[in-house]
């Protein structure tokens, strides 16, 4: 076993969830590198990973809608 639980329901906040912790690890990584090494390159992908977490935060409250209306 995995250690995940599969989604019910496709439109479950899980897979956003899952989504949303593996950009913050991305950028966990990110920063360690850039600490080890600064460049701006580097601070580029961690801008990019910023934008990512953001669309999944929209990306979230759509589910979170949709799971209270699925409810009613």
């Amino acid at each position: 076993m995995s250690g995940y639980a599969v989604a019910s329901r496709e439109d479950d906040p899980v897979h956003t969830v899952r989504t949303i912790a593996r950009i913050a690890q991305m950028l966990i990584e990110l920063r360690d590198e850039y600490v080890a090494r600064p460049r701006p390159d580097i601070l580029s992908q961690i801008e990019q990973r910023l934008d990512d977490l953001l669309a999944q935060r929209e990306d979230l409250r759509q589910r979170i809608a949709n799971s209270a209306r699925s409810e009613e």
